[in-house]
């Protein structure tokens, strides 16, 4: 029989429960929504034209 990572899985903790069934639940983002905002990509872009700038320099004028 091969071997399949599933098998031997620990088992996952049951969720808690809470008392209020009534609050909304919380939302889970991944590691992308930060680079999703304006700011950071507007600041990345700077970043990597003062990059880009500085590559060409060094490569066509030294």
């Amino acid at each position: 029989m091969p071997y399949t990572p599933g098998d031997h899985a620990p088992p996952s903790p049951p969720e808690p429960q809470t008392a209020d069934e009534s609050a909304a639940p919380q939302e889970t983002r991944g590691c992308l929504f930060a680079l999703s905002q304006p700011p950071l990509m507007l600041f990345l872009a700077f970043i990597g034209a003062l990059l880009l700038i500085t590559a060409t320099h060094d490569l066509f004028l030294l």
